[in-house]
């Protein structure tokens, strides 16, 4: 197994920094020269375990009676969130954001995780929770997304009603209470460095610097010393 630092990163499907700091972070990553020694690992964490796995409020509606603000308010915020997600390239709608539990949605992450597929499994849900309006808590949402994955509709379904996929969703909400998360993203760099928020790249990617160069100094690279003789490659050359 290779050996990499890995970040983790709580995240919520229906916060909207949470998209716009995954994007901020692919930002960085895509200048950090060390990015394939690193393994990025999501985690759940749940906002409101309280809102309903059926439709009841709007996006607005729900922030003007869980939050004490104004209509007006509200809706201002939400024009600034919508502005700040187009400035990295991403299309927020929350008139068509449809409210519901994200239970399901975090069950799904979790099957998903196990495939290989986590971070895959994110971009889909903020994109359509946040850009399309689907239902994030509905099976034939999920299932839709799923077969986008090349997920099998019975292996999506046999996961949503699975205790397994549930406790490692709990596993990783505990996880986020021990290490003192308050607030999504979060993420953590080698358990030692924690950035909360959705930070511009620059901050992620000097953050990245640090933690890397003393995880490197813990974790050298190995180098051989190497005698050549006859051998064959994986492109199929013997020689």
């Amino acid at each position: 197994m290779e050996n990499k630092m890995k970040i983790e990163i709580w995240s919520d499907v229906m916060c909207p920094f949470c998209y716009i700091g995954k994007r901020n972070f692919e930002t960085a990553l895509e200048q950090f020269e060390h990015k394939n020694e690193l393994e990025v690992v999501w985690k759940s964490y749940q906002l409101d375990s309280r809102i309903p796995e059926a439709p009841k409020d709007s996006y607005q509606d729900y922030l003007v009676k869980n939050k004490g603000m104004s209509q007006e308010q509200v809706k201002g915020m939400l024009d600034n969130v919508t502005l700040s997600a187009k400035q990295v390239g991403l299309e927020y709608n929350f008139d068509k954001a449809v409210m519901v539990n994200s239970l399901n949605a975090h069950t799904f992450i979790q099957f998903a995780k196990t495939k290989g597929l986590g971070d895959q499994a994110e971009e889909k849900l903020f994109l359509a929770f946040f850009t399309e309006g689907k239902n994030i808590a509905n099976i034939d949402t999920l299932v839709q997304i799923g077969k986008e994955l090349e997920l099998g509709e019975a292996d999506v379904k046999a996961a949503l009603n699975d205790e397994k996929y549930a406790s490692l969703f709990n596993q990783d909400i505990q996880e986020a209470r021990q290490l003192g998360v308050q607030g999504v993203p979060f993420f953590v760099l080698d358990r030692k460095y924690g950035i909360s928020g959705a930070q511009p790249p620059q901050a992620f990617l000097e953050n990245l610097e640090v933690a890397f160069n003393e995880w490197r100094k813990l974790n050298p690279e190995t180098k051989l010393e190497v005698t050549q003789g006859q051998s064959c490659s994986t492109d199929g050359t013997c020689d």
